[in-house]
């Protein structure tokens, strides 16, 4: 056999082998739709809250001041603890005052032993001045004397009251009953009286105070908002929410309890305070938190959840699903965040379906299977 019959042979073979090999071959399954995760535009009224730092504190916070000086002789407390008012907290050393008010007692004996003796030589000049028994120059120096004695009595009686007082600042009582906080001083510390010289602060904590600013934009524009006729937001400031440091939102409602005289020229913002119950007192002062104000109000609304939204260099489009379960990319304007979710001021209906996406094979044009789920702003989709 040549060498070309072989080739030909060959070929022969395995062209005939392609032949077999794509008659058995089976047409390929036409590719299922997409199964995609389609929500309802929602409409609803919504109210949109606006969010501020603010710290807390509580509802007084007194500091406890020396008004003597002296050496610290008992801390008569628990720090961190509950006091009551009128509770003994601090003693200082009453032994100079209390000498100062023995002094002081002693002095006025000596000047009511003086009136007395004084006031006898007076009423002794009278009767004998009538009689011309003695002079008139006599009977003027002795009411001089007696009258000087009158007002010493009352000079020393003055300073008994004042020693009393100071004798009586060596015992630092509550002035009001909470929380105390840790003591700046120890026994043996010797303190003076003084705005700087501070013992320890006690805090009220059955309401608490948090107070946090707005720029001066912003509450024009709330301002002018709630002045309105029929205004939506009158009432707002009575619902104010705190979120703590940890995320979490405080179980108790809270109210704007007043808005500072002025604005702030260096910052440009008003300081406000609300007012929150403290039950628990899980509110302590010093803390940072969140303050969440009603600030604008949208009657029907529409929304979609934030994650159905594709937005490019500014412009915002959807996949909205016919009824031929076939989606259309459309483009529509967005407003305001709301929890998770967006509310839109142009494109959609309250009737349109959208897809939620999420896949690089949806497209326009694409038929899906839909899977409608509930949605609820702020939650898990079920």
């Amino acid at each position: 056999m040549t060498a070309l019959k072989k080739i030909k042979i060959l070929f022969f073979v395995i062209a005939f082998s392609a032949l077999w090999i794509s008659c058995k071959k089976e047409v390929a399954p036409e590719a299922k739709p997409l199964e995609i995760s389609v929500v309802k535009v929602l409409q609803q009224d919504v109210r949109l809250e606006s969010e501020f730092t603010g710290q807390t504190f509580g509802q007084s916070d007194i500091q406890i001041n020396p008004r003597v000086d002296g050496v610290i002789e008992s801390l008569n407390f628990k720090e961190g603890g509950l006091v009551t008012k009128g509770q003994l907290l601090y003693t200082i050393d009453p032994l100079p005052y209390q000498a100062k008010l023995n002094e002081v007692e002693g002095t006025l004996a000596e000047v009511e032993a003086r009136l007395a003796k004084t006031k006898s030589d007076y009423d002794m000049m009278v009767p004998l001045a009538k009689m011309n028994a003695v002079s008139q120059r006599e009977l003027i120096a002795a009411k001089a004397a007696y009258n000087a004695s009158t007002a010493s009595i009352k000079a020393a009686m003055a300073n008994l009251q004042n020693a009393k007082i100071e004798l009586g600042y060596c015992r630092v009582v509550a002035p009001i009953s909470g929380l105390i906080g840790i003591s700046k001083v120890r026994q043996g510390d010797y303190v003076r009286p003084g705005a700087l010289s501070v013992l320890n602060t006690i805090s009220d904590l059955g309401d608490v105070r948090v107070r946090f600013t707005m720029s001066e934009q912003e509450y024009l524009r709330i301002f002018r908002e709630i002045t309105k006729k029929n205004s939506s937001l009158v009432g707002a400031g009575k619902s104010v929410s705190l979120q703590l440091s940890d995320g979490s939102i405080y179980p108790e409602t809270g109210k704007i309890s007043f808005a500072d005289r002025q604005i702030d020229p260096t910052t440009g913002a008003v300081t406000i305070e609300a007012a929150f119950a403290n039950p628990d007192r899980l509110i302590r002062p010093g803390q940072f938190a969140k303050i969440l104000v009603v600030t604008d109000v949208r009657n029907n609304a529409l929304l979609i959840p934030q994650r159905s939204v594709i937005e490019m260099q500014g412009v915002f489009q959807v996949y909205v699903l016919d009824k031929n379960n076939k989606v259309e990319m459309k483009m529509i304007q967005v407003g305001p965040a709301y929890k998770d979710s967006y509310i839109v001021t142009e494109g959609l209906t309250a009737n349109d379906e959208i897809a939620m996406g999420g896949t690089m094979l949806l497209k326009g044009g694409s038929i899906i299977t839909p899977k409608f789920i509930d949605w609820i702003p702020g939650k898990t989709e079920n």
